[in-house]
C-alpha cells in the first residue's frame, strides 16, 4: 500500500532502504522517544526492522518528502500493540522537525484506517517528555486517556508515558474524508 499527500509519499520500506533508514532515525533524540529501537540504530538494525513481518491491518511505511532529492524522512505505522488495540506510532528525524510532516503523514495513515481497514479505533501514546507528539495525536483528533509508564528500549527501562485514542467512527472525526490511496 502507498499513500500521497501533498508533500509526502508514505510506501512501505524495502532492503534497500536500510542504510537511509538507519542514518534517519540513527539519533539519540530520535531512539529515546521511540519504544522498540536500540540506542545505537545500525544498518543492520534497519535491515531486521524490514524483515518484520506485518499483519494485513498493520500498515508500516518510511516517510519520504518529495521535493528535492526524495529523501527518506522518517517512519509511520499501525501495528498490534500487546493488549489487541492497534496503536499508531511515527518518528521523523531531526532535522524534519517542526514542519508538520508528522500530522500530514497521520492523517494519511488515518485515512487509509478509516476506508481501507477494518479498524474502528487506534491508540497511542508518546512520553511524558516529548510534548510535540502529543500536539500532533491532537491535531489528529486523538484524546488523552491516561499516564502510564511503557518501555524504551534506547533508555533501558520504562518512561512516563500520554496514553490516546480515537474513534475512526465518529460522525464529527477530523480529516475522515479521502485519501489517494493504491494497495
Amino acid at each position: 500500500m502507498f499513500a500521497l499527500t501533498p508533500r509526502l509519499t508514505l510506501r512501505p520500506g524495502w532492503f534497500e532502504d536500510a542504510p537511509a533508514l538507519a542514518q534517519a532515525i540513527g539519533h539519540e533524540a530520535v531512539v529515546n522517544r521511540l519504544a522498540r529501537a536500540p540506542c545505537s540504530y545500525t544498518p543492520a538494525d534497519a535491515e531486521t526492522f524490514l524483515s518484520l513481518p506485518r499483519g494485513a491491518t498493520e500498515p508500516r511505511f518510511v516517510i519520504v518528502e518529495r521535493s528535492g532529492d526524495h529523501r527518506l524522512i522518517g517512519g509511520i505505522g499501525l501495528h498490534r500493540a500487546e493488549n489487541g488495540d492497534h496503536e499508531l506510532g511515527y518518528w521523523l528525524t531531526p532535522n524534519a522537525w517542526g514542519r508538520g510532516y508528522a500530522t500530514e503523514a497521520g492523517r494519511a495513515v488515518l485515512a487509509i484506517a478509516r476506508h481501507a481497514l477494518p479498524l474502528t479505533r487506534l491508540t497511542a501514546y508518546h512520553h511524558a517528555d516529548n510534548p510535540a507528539s502529543g500536539a500532533v495525536l491532537r491535531k489528529l483528533g486523538f484524546v488523552e486517556t491516561g499516564r502510564s509508564q511503557r518501555w524504551s528500549l534506547a533508555r533501558g527501562g520504562t518512561v512516563a508515558a500520554v496514553d490516546f485514542a480515537l474513534d475512526l467512527d465518529a460522525a464529527a472525526a477530523p480529516f475522515a474524508g479521502t485519501m489517494p490511496i493504491a494497495a
